[in-house]
Order: C-alpha cells, then structure tokens, then sequence
C-alpha cells in the first residue's frame, strides 16, 4: 500500500470538523435560547437596578408606589425585578429632572466627539475580547449609546452576542462589506440591534481577512494612505447615533488592526503579568510604534486622547504576577489602569454558555465568587468611563 492510499486528505478533515462543529454549536444556541435561538437579557433585581441607575432602591420603590415610570415585575415575595429596557425607560425620566444634564443619561452633548476605543493585543489569551464586551455592556447599561464592532475574523465576540458567524453570516454582515474598496455598502446596512437597550453589533466573520488580502493590491503609488481611512470614514456616516464605539481588534498587526487604530480616539492594551505575554507585549508595542510613524508619514494623525494597560487575568496572591504588576506600574505610571480585571471562575463559566458576567444570574455562582468578579469588572469599566467623561471636559 502506498503512501498515497494511507495518507488522510487534510483539507477534507478540517472542513468536515468545521462543519460538525459549527452544526454542534448551532444546536447548542437553539437549546440554550429557544424557541428562535435569539438571546435576551436577563432581569435585574431592584438593588442592581438601583445601582445601575446611581439611586438608592428606596427611591425606585418609592417611584413604583407613585406610578412614576415603567412597572417592575412583582415576585411572589414581593420582589421588585426589572427589564433592560425598565432601566433605560427610569433613565430618561430621571434625566428630566435631575440637578444637572448628564446625571442619568452620560452620554455626548453638543461639541463632544464620538469615543472610539481600539482594544487590541496581539497575544491570544490577553482577555481582549472578554473585556471588549464587558466594557460594550457595561457602558450600554450605564446610559451610553454603544456601538460594539468585532473586527477580529476569529469573531468571539459576535459569538458572545448571540450570532454564530457560520450561520447568520452567510451573505456578508460585517465591516469588511463597509470598507472593502469595490462596492461599499453603507455602514449603517451591516448594524444590528442587540438584546441590550443602547447596544448595537456590527459582527465579525472569515471574510474580514478579505481586507488583509485587498489591502496590499490597493497600495498603488500615490494610494498609500487609502487603507487606513476605511474605518474612520465608515464610521463618521453613523457619528451622531452613539457616544462610544468599542473595537474588538483582530490579535495581530495587519491593516484592519492599523486602520481601527487610525480611527481610535483611545486605546486600551490588553495585558496578562505573565512574563511571557509582557515579553510579547515589547515586540506589540514596537512594531506599532514603527507602523504608526510609517501611517503618519502618509499623512494620518494618530493622536489619540489616552492610551491605557489593562491588567487581565489577575490573580493578588500570585507573587510573581504582583512583581509584574509592580514592574508595570513603575514604568508606566499612570498609563495603567488602577483596576485589574482580575481572574475569576464566574467570567470563563458563563462564558461556556456565551455569556458575559452582567449576562448570567448571580445564582449561578457562590454570592462570594460572582461578587468579587463583578466588582472587578465594574471597577475596569468605569474607570475607562471616567477616561470618556474627562476627555469631554466634565
């Protein structure tokens, strides 16, 4: 028997293990959201509502006995539980008669220029797509206007919102039919609306690499600052919708990455205190400085209003990560976020039903356990909330 005979065809084994697991994964989203595979947002307790909103649970009862505003669900216990919406709907009541603009509703005002937020690292296993949606959601719930964009053809992120690339992006979807340099559709034709009031979803897919492989064709002399002014363009068509647009960057250094950050008015880096992910994170930083000088050249300006480290995966009782955070922290300063996202059981379990922490029920984890990581993840995303507020003067 020859080599021929025994040899497997490795093109067709990849793609019947894809096609078995995208079909798994298909089944799996229609027996955890059933009857129509679509995800909802879960309720809030009265407390998280309140807390939300920045008022005392007092007030929101007090505000429900008068009729005031949407009416909660009422348990049997008499327990106050209410929807995404019920918390936005409180929110613009509460704005119109609050002691100054903004208290309830965060978001831009005239003269304020939209925030677009690069997350980007190009190490896999950083936590950049987990707090990309974390910081989406959290702004969302907050009062901001959100438009959450997965720009990274591995595309966890759309996962994570309840559309499976594999079969809800058949025809397209994605950024790349919004910059792509024959045929741009509008951006606005490849948005979609999530099941969180203030959140929208432009989805990621395979077919943004078509963007990598164009890219180099397009470059013709004289066109050499045409890649990077796609995403910046595509989207100053929607610029007054939203207040922040978070960019869930791919894990490399190519053109989608280099044109998101053109556009970026922030930047947050993803770092694990690791000392091979900080090893890592050297050659990230150099090699985009050197793009960035190269972008500049071609007539870009990459100043952006703040660049900041997240520390990811944390771990306080892990001694050589302290030493790591302390390295950090005394080279950067203040570049480094205050607050780490610390690693936690609740964030990877609730992802194994592609879900985020403000997603799940806090009965799913020991109060210990969901506590502790929800506070860490409040703790990052508000942080970078006062980052947004601060560079529009307030």
């Amino acid at each position: 028997m020859s080599r021929a005979d025994t040899q497997e065809d490795l093109n067709a084994v990849i793609r019947q293990h894809s096609e078995l697991l995208a079909a798994q994964l298909h089944s799996q989203r229609e027996s955890l959201f059933p009857p129509d595979a679509t995800k909802s947002m879960r309720k809030f307790t009265s407390g998280e509502a309140a807390a939300l909103l920045g008022v005392n649970d007092s007030y929101l009862r007090k505000l429900h006995l008068d009729g005031k505003g949407p009416s909660p669900e009422v348990s049997s216990g008499n327990r106050r539980h209410y929807s995404a919406e019920d918390v936005q709907n409180l929110r613009v009541l509460l704005e119109k008669t609050a002691r100054k603009p903004g208290d309830y509703l965060p978001g831009r005002r005239a003269g304020d220029h939209l925030q677009i937020i690069g997350v980007m690292n190009f190490k896999g296993g950083s936590g950049k797509t987990t707090s990309a949606a974390h910081l989406a959601q959290r702004l969302a719930l907050t009062g901001y206007r959100v438009l959450a964009i997965d720009l990274d053809p591995q595309a966890s992120l759309t996962a994570l919102h309840g559309v499976q690339p594999e079969f809800d992006l058949l025809d397209g979807g994605t950024l790349y039919d919004a910059i792509r340099y024959e045929g741009p559709v509008p951006i606005s034709s490849v948005i979609r609306k999530t099941y969180i009031p203030n959140l929208d979803l432009i989805p990621g897919n395979l077919e943004l690499m078509e963007f990598e492989h164009e890219t180099p064709r397009a470059l013709a002399p004289g066109n050499a600052g045409l890649f990077f002014f796609r995403v910046k363009e595509a989207l100053a068509q929607v610029d007054a919708q939203y207040d922040v647009v978070v960019i869930d960057c791919p894990p490399q250094l190519g053109f989608l990455t280099m044109s998101a950050l053109s556009a970026a008015t922030g930047v947050l880096v993803t770092i694990h205190p690791e000392m091979l992910d900080v090893m890592s994170m050297s050659q990230f930083l150099r090699m985009t400085a050197d793009l960035m000088d190269v972008i500049a050249d071609s007539g870009a300006d990459m100043s952006h209003d703040w660049m900041r480290y997240l520390l990811t995966r944390y771990e306080p009782t892990d001694a050589p990560q302290n030493r790591i955070v302390a390295f950090l922290r005394t080279m950067y300063g203040d570049k480094v976020l205050n607050a780490p996202m610390l690693k936690s059981t609740a964030i990877s379990d609730a992802g194994l039903t592609k879900q985020t922490l403000y997603e799940v029920e806090r009965s799913a984890f020991t109060r210990t356990t969901y506590d502790r990581a929800i506070e860490s993840l409040n703790a990052v995303n508000d942080e970078i909330a006062r980052l947004i507020q601060k560079t529009w003067g307030r």
